[in-house]
């Protein structure tokens, strides 16, 4: 399963790159739930709960379904 969310992430990446933003893949659990850390501007980004609820989380449930949830650490 780490694989494919590392591989999805990169797609993610290229739009957060775009914005001057970046994310990082720090944990894939067992019990389905992915541990990333925002970087760049998507840090500081008021929005970034919601990049991580409705674009990283998403996009990753879509394409990994034994992903459960996106938290940021």
């Amino acid at each position: 399963m780490e694989e494919k969310v590392r591989e999805a992430l990169e797609r993610i990446r290229k739009v957060l790159q775009a914005d001057g933003g970046d994310v990082e893949l720090v944990e894939v659990g067992e019990d389905g739930t992915v541990k990333v850390r925002l970087k760049g501007t998507c840090a500081g980004c008021p929005f970034a709960q919601m990049t991580i609820r409705m674009g990283i989380e998403r996009e990753l449930k879509k394409t990994v379904p034994e992903v459960k949830k996106v938290v940021a650490v």
